[in-house]
């Protein structure tokens, strides 16, 4: 960009210090993601964190189930993008997630959509409307204290219907879960996991390292519900022993957790059928 700045003030062939000079002299000193591309990672943007302090970053996302806490998709998307627009990429890849074990949403047996009001738009809640996702995501004020539909009723009927689930008993309920479970994940991953700031180029890199600590996360879960220890440490702290046994049509496997001396230690045994 400065470079292109300096070409149009006449500097055919700037140096360093001339591109210095004139972004010490520039009015604003403003940057955009229109006409500015990071040279070393040039899938990031430019955004505003939460602080008020403008970097380079990546926008995560995470779709939680309300009944366990298991965040089952993570997806990274470009930090300039609205939660508007993010939202149908985060729940297409639930979906898939879902899909693999069973439990996709269908029309005849959908899913319940519980978000914060960031992600409450006209189109959005029009499209996600009688599909395999029931809406129940917070509703902004407007901004003159009333709405104006200009005729379009399918968006007058998707936003009432959205407005009547959530002030329901179910529906508050669910926004409690949310802030509680939503929010728990995020501090978990990005600031006790130490993904707020990450040193890797690239979108895919990145996504990569946030999917392992969303898995360590959600081991963390699955570990508390079959041990009552979310953690390898307070699984050797404590002074039980555990037997699992996971039988499946073609291996069985059983695992023995115990500690011995003050010690932890772990006897794994598995079969498989024969081949036939």
């Amino acid at each position: 960009m400065l470079t292109r700045m300096a070409q149009e003030s006449g500097i055919e062939t700037p140096t360093i210090d001339d591109l210095i000079r004139l972004d010490r002299k520039r009015k604003g000193k403003k940057l955009s993601n229109e006409d500015w591309t990071s040279t070393t990672d040039p899938d990031a943007r430019i955004a505003r964190m939460k602080d008020g302090t403008t970097h380079l970053a990546y926008k995560p996302e995470h779709a939680v189930d309300l009944d366990t806490g298991i965040i089952v998709a993570a997806p990274i998307h470009p930090a300039d993008e609205g939660d508007t627009t993010t939202l149908d990429p985060t729940l297409e890849a639930a979906a898939r997630n879902l899909a693999d074990i069973g439990l996709a949403p269908t029309p005849e047996a959908p899913c319940e959509l519980v978000a914060d009001k960031g992600h409450h738009s006209r189109e959005g809640l029009k499209d996600l409307d009688g599909g395999v996702w029931k809406t129940r995501i917070a509703e902004p004020k407007p901004s003159k204290g009333y709405l104006r539909w200009h005729g379009d009723e399918a968006a007058r009927e998707a936003i009432y219907a959205n407005r009547a689930r959530l002030k329901s008993g179910i529906g508050r309920d669910a926004m409690r879960r949310r802030g509680e479970m939503v929010e728990r994940s995020f501090a978990h991953v990005l600031d006790r996991g130490g993904m707020r700031r990450a040193w890797l180029r690239g979108r895919e890199n990145v996504h990569k390292r946030y999917l392992i600590h969303v898995a360590g996360f959600n081991i963390g879960i699955l570990m508390r519900a079959l041990l009552g220890h979310g953690t390898p440490r307070e699984v050797a702290s404590a002074k039980n022993a555990f037997l699992f046994v996971i039988q499946t049509d073609v291996a069985l496997a059983i695992v023995i957790s115990a500690e011995i001396d003050g010690a932890p230690a772990f006897l794994d045994i598995a079969a498989a059928a024969e081949a036939t």
